[in-house]
């Protein structure tokens, strides 16, 4: 048989109705989608097929699943993420957070946040050009938006670089660690982000409250000083589905 006449399965025909019906307004933000028994009475399908197409709208955030009470159109605006204004001088240099680029007036929480010393693992250590085991400050977050959590982030700074500094304390104040860093005479004038998608770990999903299937995007970004130093690499996992990553730049 041709790849072109290939029948599209059950469960995506479904989905994809599901899909244009959101898209058409037939169900907005936090409404109910049609329950499995009405689905499977409509298509006439099995109730597996059903909840293999409610898992794609779940799976791609246009759903979630609430306990006991059926599926919903996520009613969560997804957020942009600026990769290049969030991280520009004039932002951080000027007391505001580099999470005022994103999130614009939506209330933002910073719900967990531990501050450790530890010495660097190999990664850590090639990233920060430092020797093994070097100890390193470990800045570890969980952000919340609108009670979503939506991202983990680890940053690994020197400790020689930090110690006694504001950065070592859980509320390093106006403008953030960038701006620490600048006071410290550590400035740092360039960025490399990478960027890749996976699946999250069994503890990620649970405290970004992933649903069953959702990927992460890993960004790990290195600040470098205009003399070259590595003062800072930042792990972020951001779920998936709350994320839209925008980056705009001349030709």
């Amino acid at each position: 048989m041709a790849q072109g006449n290939v029948r599209q399965p059950k469960y995506q025909r479904i989905a994809e109705e599901l899909k244009a019906a959101i898209r058409a307004g037939t169900y907005g933000p936090g409404d109910r989608l049609p329950g499995e028994n009405d689905l499977m009475a409509t298509y006439e399908v099995a109730r597996m097929t059903v909840r293999q197409a409610l898992g794609v709208l779940q799976n791609e955030g246009l759903a979630e699943a609430r306990k006991g009470a059926g599926v919903y159109v996520r009613s969560f605006k997804p957020l942009r993420r600026r990769g290049l204004p969030r991280l520009a001088r004039d932002r951080w240099g000027t007391g505001r957070s580099v999470w005022s680029a994103d999130i614009e007036d939506r209330p933002l929480d910073v719900d967990r946040v531990e501050v450790t010393e530890s010495p660097a693992d190999d990664r850590v250590a090639e990233a920060l050009a430092l020797s093994p085991r070097a100890p390193v400050c470990v800045r570890s977050r969980r952000y919340v938006l609108e009670g979503k959590p939506v991202l983990l982030s680890t940053s690994y700074l020197p400790a020689d670089v930090v110690a006694g500094s504001a950065i070592t304390a859980r509320d390093t104040g106006a403008g953030g660690t960038y701006a620490r860093l600048a006071e410290l005479g550590h400035e740092p004038v360039r960025f490399r982000e990478e960027v890749r998608c996976r699946m999250p770990s069994a503890e990620e999903a649970d405290r970004l409250a992933l649903p069953m299937g959702t990927p992460v995007i890993l960004i790990c970004r290195t600040a470098l000083t205009e003399d070259g130093r590595a003062v800072e690499f930042n792990e972020m996992t951001l779920d998936s589905a709350s994320y839209v990553l925008e980056y705009a730049f001349d030709a």
